[in-house]
């Protein structure tokens, strides 16, 4: 008797799970059910995230964008954020052309022309209004290409971030040392370190174009990469005074500017 009820139970559950029937398949009989709704889930969190750090990126680019030392020149360029989010391609662009085109962008290179004519460089082109002029020309040229190329184009193919990210904290010797180190390393949009090769790359790239420009006499391999040794000693140079800026402007003039304090 109990194997006889034992066989009817065995029976029956057999029975309902034939008529369950097989898992539910999507209508294009593909993945079941279930797995496409957990890829979509996913789908949808990882666009969610994404673009969220495109938000808050925004938010940290406009606050880069007010940044100036003494209140003129721009450093649109400097973070605070170690943990900055990373920039999008358009984010890139557009950081490198506001500060391409900052009218202090206008004023420097008016100066270095008129410190070129005075010292008699590029001789090919003359002296005079007319020689001032190419001189400006020449020297637009220069910063605006070198910061498209150093701070747009390569770091949105490498995957690079342009900024300089600030230390701020520690001794005088590990801060000097890692803000001359940036030049040649660099943080990546991943959120790791690495090769700094978009600055490098930039600097020869945009030594390279000025040949398109310089008199004859003064283009060239060799004084491409003369130029871009030249910019990249400068930017090194330029690294350092913003990595102490904030401190030499709280001893100098006594104020804590809040945006550049870690």
């Amino acid at each position: 008797m109990a194997a006889a009820v034992a066989t009817l139970f065995c029976a029956a559950s057999g029975m309902a799970q034939s008529d369950a029937g097989p898992p539910a398949l999507s209508q294009d009989g593909g993945a079941p059910a279930n797995t496409a709704e957990s890829a979509k889930s996913a789908d949808d969190a990882k666009a969610q995230s994404s673009q969220s750090q495109r938000e808050k990126a925004e938010q940290e680019m406009q606050q880069e964008e007010q940044q100036r030392i003494l209140g003129v020149v721009p450093n649109f360029n400097m973070t605070n954020t170690q943990n900055a989010a990373p920039l999008t391609v358009g984010q890139k662009f557009r950081l490198a052309l506001h500060s391409a085109v900052d009218p202090f962008e206008f004023v420097a290179a008016g100066m270095d022309a008129g410190w070129s004519q005075w010292q008699d460089d590029f001789r090919g082109y003359g002296q005079g209004g007319e020689g001032y002029g190419k001189r400006y020309g020449a020297a637009f040229a220069d910063q605006f290409s070198g910061t498209i190329w150093g701070n747009a184009v390569f770091p949105a193919l490498l995957r690079e971030d342009p900024r300089y990210f600030r230390k701020g904290t520690g001794t005088i010797k590990r801060r000097l040392l890692y803000s001359i180190s940036t030049t040649f390393w660099t943080r990546n949009d991943n959120g790791t370190w690495g090769p700094n090769y978009a600055n490098i790359l930039g600097n020869i790239a945009a030594g390279g174009l000025a040949n398109l420009y310089y008199p004859s006499t003064d283009r060239g391999v060799g004084l491409t990469f003369e130029r871009a040794f030249t910019v990249t000693a400068e930017g090194t140079a330029g690294a350092v005074f913003i990595e102490f800026w904030p401190d030499i402007n709280r001893k100098l003039f006594h104020r804590h500017d809040v945006k550049n304090t870690p």
